[in-house]
């Protein structure tokens, strides 16, 4: 049952990886970017489901923390940059 949620995580994780590279705008690249955030603490969560593990729980706060703190930032630059 690991193996669904993995392939459709790869998938989002290629369409977001598609748009950060061929983003018409630097919006449409923070956006993907913090989809790509998703998709990554999405996987982390499924390879702690996997081991079955809760050893990982910190290590998905620390990357939610980190990627909305990033986000944030990168809203900043482009509001004020006027993009």
């Amino acid at each position: 049952m690991i193996v669904v949620p993995l392939l459709l995580l790869t998938v989002a994780l290629s369409a977001f990886m598609f748009r950060v590279l061929r983003g018409p705008s630097i919006p449409d690249r923070v956006v993907a970017l913090d989809g790509v955030l998703s998709v990554v603490v999405s996987g982390i969560i499924v390879a702690a489901a996997r081991v079955d593990s809760g050893v990982t729980l910190s290590t998905v706060l620390v990357v939610s923390l980190v990627g909305f703190v990033g986000t944030v930032a990168l809203g900043r630059f482009v509001e004020r940059r006027g993009g």
